[in-house]
């Protein structure tokens, strides 16, 4: 059991063969299409980003200044990097099937217009709010990152100017999870 669960490839392999033959067995009274495949990719991937988001906001950052500077390089090195490479694919890859979700059930350019249908519109402020974390994911906190975290070189000025950068639209993020997550389980459509 050690060998397998040491394996976290095989174990995701072994989880995605399982959610398989659960779809397959119950197909005929929950079909399996591009709607709920979407919906079952975009509640991963969505709690992908926000977990990483919460652990990067809640446990990381305030957890870097009670460290001891020669053991920083360990987080800074290699774990900053991993969550960040999930960080941001596990945002896109929210807002694609999300994106997805909306035009298969025909209200993508209602909900992104804001068509004066309740909920609608407030998925579609749940979508633009997504849109706006996924932006500051990787426009504003990725650019940044890799600036403090040494993968671009940069000069210590520039490392200095990119960590405030980087907190206020992390926690921007943060900030905006709440509204958006109550948008994303209160609208009800398709």
């Amino acid at each position: 059991m050690a060998k397998l669960f040491g394996n976290l490839h095989l174990v995701l392999a072994i989880g995605v063969i399982a959610a398989i033959a659960l779809m397959l067995a119950f197909a005929p009274s929950a079909p399996v299409d591009i709607n709920t495949v979407s919906r079952w990719l975009h509640i991963f991937f969505g709690i992908l980003w926000i977990g990483l988001l919460y652990y990067l906001n809640f446990v990381q950052v305030p957890t870097m200044p009670a460290i001891p500077a020669d053991q920083k390089g360990a987080i800074t090195g290699h774990i900053a990097p991993k969550v960040l490479f999930f960080f941001r694919w596990a945002a896109a890859l929210t807002v694609l099937t999300g994106l997805i979700i909306a035009m298969v059930n025909g209200y993508m350019v209602e909900a992104l217009t804001f068509s004066g249908e309740g909920a609608v519109d407030l998925i579609g402020a749940g979508m633009w709010i997504a849109i706006l974390m996924a932006f500051n994911v990787w426009f504003i906190i990725w650019p940044a990152q890799k600036k403090i975290l040494g993968i671009v070189s940069a000069s210590d000025e520039a490392k200095a100017a990119a960590a405030p950068r980087a907190l206020i639209a992390s926690r921007l993020n943060t900030l905006l999870s709440f509204p958006m997550l109550w948008a994303m389980v209160s609208a009800n459509l398709g």
